[in-house]
């Protein structure tokens, strides 16, 4: 823990659960905080990531070393927080709010937003539902972090998976919205026709969907396929570079979809995508050249263009070297940083309320 009365920005992740905000709290704050003074405020993350306590907040001192301190909130409780913090025990805050949501907000998002001081949008279609302006800052990834294997055969030996054949893979929370099922459904027909091919789901179930994966589990087995098609759990944000190494083609099957951030970890692995067409997909694949968006909602889609690469390995090849480049060119997450610190800055610097 570092001490609040040295942070300008503060950066809650007011859930425990893994997530998006969670992930990109983590990659970025510790970039960031070469730059700034800044820290989030959550019940549980690596250690490496500098924090303060919640409890702090409460008694941190109006100011901040710099005058103002900014709050950068990701989700509705955090920017209620925000407001207390600044409305009610009269901190000297100026309130950011980063909006990844791509339909229209409730009335009580839209009050919350409306009291923000600056507001972000994660891509271009998210800035169309929101009623006030926004910047548009695209996530960001780390490139070091986030590379193509030296020996995918090594990593795939390590990690207990087949050294042979194709590999897919599909990560993320398990659920009907997340189109875990689509996968599942595409991948079946493509082990039928591609011998050697495995595909994996890393990720959780909620004790609300646990049925939904029971159900998945049980159409692999009917299939005989429980050794091609497994079901992994859900792994740290800061091993999943590796799972995504060992990846011939990753697949983001969602029905719907925020901004979503696997397409751009796996393509920084050097990764092809195939994706359906929501959340943020089509402003982050470079359409026959680095992946495929495809409709959403469709299994036959998906297999459909996962067979067209998997069937050309020179052209899964080409497609792999264009997806690392694509993303090291146009989302680095030190742009994201520098971006998102520029606001920073100008709100520190933007007076008295």
């Amino acid at each position: 823990m570092v001490s609040v009365e040295k942070i300008d920005v503060l950066v809650p992740n007011l859930k425990r659960r893994l997530s998006g905000v969670t992930a990109t709290v983590v990659r970025l704050v510790p970039i960031q905080a070469q730059s700034i003074a800044v820290a989030a405020v959550a019940p549980s993350l690596p250690e490496h990531i500098p924090q303060v306590s919640f409890w702090s907040l409460l008694t941190m001192r109006r100011s901040g070393p710099s005058g103002w301190r900014v709050w950068h909130a990701r989700r509705n409780v955090e920017m209620v927080v925000g407001l207390l913090l600044r409305d009610v025990l009269r901190k000297r805050l100026k309130l950011v709010f980063t909006s990844a949501s791509q339909r229209h907000h409730t009335g009580f998002t839209r009050t919350l937003i409306a009291k923000m001081d600056a507001v972000i949008s994660t891509s271009e279609k998210t800035a169309a539902y929101l009623e006030r302006p926004s910047d548009v800052i695209y996530h960001g990834i780390d490139n070091e972090q986030f590379s193509p294997p030296s020996d995918r055969a090594d990593i795939r030996s390590r990690l207990g998976l087949p050294v042979e054949g194709a590999l897919i893979g599909c990560f993320g929370r398990i659920r009907a919205q997340k189109g875990t099922d689509l996968f599942v459904e595409s991948a079946i027909e493509l082990c039928r026709a591609f011998e050697g091919l495995t595909a994996i789901v890393i990720g959780r179930a909620t004790q609300k969907d646990e049925g939904f994966l029971e159900g998945l589990k049980r159409k692999v087995a009917a299939e005989g396929l429980e050794g091609r098609i497994r079901f992994l759990e859900e792994v740290p944000v800061w091993e999943m570079p590796d799972w995504y190494r060992v990846l011939d083609v990753y697949v983001a099957p969602q029905r719907w979809e925020g901004f979503g951030l696997t397409p751009l970890e796996a393509m920084a692995c050097g990764v092809p995508v195939v994706a359906s067409d929501v959340g943020a997909f089509r402003e982050l694949i470079a359409e026959g050249r680095t992946g495929f968006v495809v409709e959403p909602g469709s299994a036959e889609a998906l297999r459909a263009a996962v067979a067209g690469l998997l069937s050309d390995p020179a052209r899964l090849s080409e497609f792999g070297a264009a997806a690392r480049g694509h993303v090291e060119t146009h989302f680095d997450i030190r742009d994201e940083a520098r971006k998102l610190i520029e606001i920073y800055r100008a709100q520190i610097g933007s007076g008295t309320r």
